[in-house]
């Protein structure tokens, strides 16, 4: 009988130490499992400063002219204040195209009665009278644009000065005395008076003036004030 309770007590050891090794093993893997797992997230951590800390680091060593707009560098003030002049020519010498009564004055701010065509109307230019066959004058040197004969201003004569002035001589007779490209200088002769402008018939032999100046219409008395 004692032999069979040493053998049970034997047995009972055995597993008892059995048990004990199983569970010293379980907590030794549990230890070292959390140990594993508690390097591996402060690990973690420690990559995840590093980038937050080299992401700082990059943002200080940004140079501030590279987040701030760049200022040019100051101009000189002789530069900044030299502006070019540019100076208009004006034609050297003015003279009336014709001498005669002025008949029409210059009118583009007023209407005013046209007798021929009895109407009311803007006069681009004035009308100086004189008889048939009477010579007329280049106003001032310049370069024959076109001849023509108009429909409603007759026979027409059309120069272009120095500094942006055209002037017009209308009403002349059919024998004109310049072409298209001539030179002309003041008081050349370049037509004669006639009476061909029908718009102006009522008036009988005159000369129909007009000027402009950059294509806008200009009173032909301002124009030969120039010369003055």
């Amino acid at each position: 009988m004692s032999d069979n309770k040493h053998a049970r007590r034997s047995g009972k050891g055995y597993y008892i130490a059995l048990i004990l090794c199983a569970a010293a093993i379980g907590i030794t893997s549990y230890v070292y499992y959390r140990n594993v797992n508690h390097a591996e997230e402060a690990s973690i951590q420690e990559t995840i400063g590093e980038d937050v800390l080299v992401g700082t680091m990059e943002a200080e060593d940004v140079p501030v002219l590279a987040t701030q707009p760049q200022t040019q560098s100051a101009t000189p003030s002789t530069q900044a204040t030299t502006t070019p002049t540019t100076t208009v020519k004006k034609p050297f010498k003015t003279v009336s195209p014709v001498s005669g009564d002025e008949i029409s004055a210059y009118s583009m701010e007023a209407l005013s009665y046209n007798e021929t065509t009895r109407d009311w109307r803007v006069h681009n230019g004035v009308d100086i009278a004189a008889e048939t066959g009477t010579q007329v004058c280049a106003a001032a040197d310049g370069e024959v644009y076109t001849v023509y004969e108009d429909d409603s201003m007759g026979y027409t004569v059309v120069i272009r000065h120095d500094g942006g002035y055209t002037t017009k001589y209308s009403s002349l007779s059919k024998d004109v005395a310049v072409q298209s490209g001539d030179t002309v200088t003041a008081g050349q002769v370049i037509g004669y008076v006639g009476d061909t402008a029908l718009v102006e018939s009522t008036l009988g032999s005159h000369v129909h003036f007009s000027v402009t100046c950059q294509d806008e219409p200009m009173n032909p008395a301002d124009f030969l004030a120039l010369g003055e």
